[in-house]
């Protein structure tokens, strides 16, 4: 069964995460004095997340969202979450090609703070949504 029902409960998760990281914005900092735009494309439930770094504060668009990103990564709903919930790797998800990826990855360590700090915030936010 999936985790997430419907690209609208995604979105909703996404919100609250993206939310309490931008009102501890210490904490990323790093992603948003990147100069960088990341697009998130899903599948199961199809949807998208657009994370611009170009300037504080971290602004993320839900939905297809028009423009350039620096880096794409496709993947399902459902892997995110297990990322995300600490049930698997990140590195063997790229590696195995379940993480599909474009764009420039020298600069993708700009974005590690910003995943961890989403890994760290991510297990209320799921129970919150009864996820967990």
């Amino acid at each position: 069964m999936a985790v997430f029902e419907s690209e609208r409960q995604l979105y909703a998760v996404l919100q609250d995460v993206f939310d309490r990281l931008i009102a501890e914005p210490a904490t990323i900092e790093a992603f948003t004095h990147s100069n960088l735009v990341i697009r998130m494309n899903f599948t199961d439930p199809a949807a998208q997340a657009l994370l611009d770094g170009r300037q504080p504060p971290l602004e993320v668009f839900f939905g297809e969202t028009p423009g350039q990103a620096n880096m794409e990564f496709t993947m399902p709903a459902d892997l995110l979450h297990r990322i995300w919930m600490g049930e698997e790797s990140a590195s063997e998800a790229f590696f195995s090609g379940r993480i599909q990826t474009q764009g420039n990855f020298m600069k993708a360590m700009k974005l590690l703070d910003l995943f961890r700090e989403c890994e760290r915030v991510y297990p209320d936010v799921a129970a919150e949504h009864n996820l967990a």
